[in-house]
């Protein structure tokens, strides 16, 4: 078996073999402690729709990741294959991004929005730091302190004026944190229990 899977021949069609698993378990490793806890803390019902709660997450992004992955890689080997130089370039990369994305993480799920809010904010960061490295800018000492700053102050003015436009687990966080604590009717929910 070793002397197949060592192929070289075979090489091509078993990267998408693995990168599908890799899928699998890098979503299963990410979303189920993530599910477990978040569920455990915040969500109602039985026992048995717990359950069925943080399988149905950890199913979702692990699939979608396999998924991904795949027609990510198969889409990579594609173009490869029709390219007049036989190699890959930036813009096979991103078509092959962008077609995989649409098509695996498209729709607006709680689980792909979180996906794609993760990727965003790294995506953000990335073109801070290339841009950085394009015109050798060195950052002040306290730039990540005004990032800080800015990204507070932008999220509480917008869940000020109208929470609606935010993620629902960010409006619920922050409807927790800043007005369930205005709230109280003994010394038990004042201390003890939100409500």
């Amino acid at each position: 078996m070793d002397s197949i899977v060592l192929d070289p021949r075979f090489h091509d069609l078993l990267s998408l073999v693995k990168g599908f698993r890799n899928g699998v378990v890098y979503g299963t490793k990410i979303r189920f402690p993530h599910a477990l806890v978040m569920t455990l803390l915040f969500r109602t019902g039985s026992p048995r729709e717990k359950i069925a709660s943080i399988l149905s997450a950890t199913k979702a992004h692990a699939r979608g990741l396999a998924f991904f992955v795949t027609g990510y890689k198969t889409l990579m080997l594609l173009q490869r294959r029709l390219s007049a130089s036989g190699k890959n370039s930036d813009l096979h990369t991103f078509i092959a991004g962008c077609i995989s994305g649409y098509f695996v993480f498209g729709e607006k799920t709680s689980v792909n929005q979180q996906i794609i809010l993760y990727l965003f904010s790294r995506i953000a960061m990335g073109l801070v730091g290339t841009a950085m490295k394009a015109t050798d800018f060195k950052a002040p000492r306290n730039s990540f302190a005004l990032f800080a700053a800015l990204c507070w102050g932008m999220v509480m003015v917008l869940f000020r004026r109208d929470k609606t436009v935010l993620q629902d687990s960010l409006q619920s966080s922050m409807t927790y944190l800043y007005e369930d604590s205005n709230h109280w009717s003994s010394l038990k929910t004042l201390l003890w229990h939100n409500k």
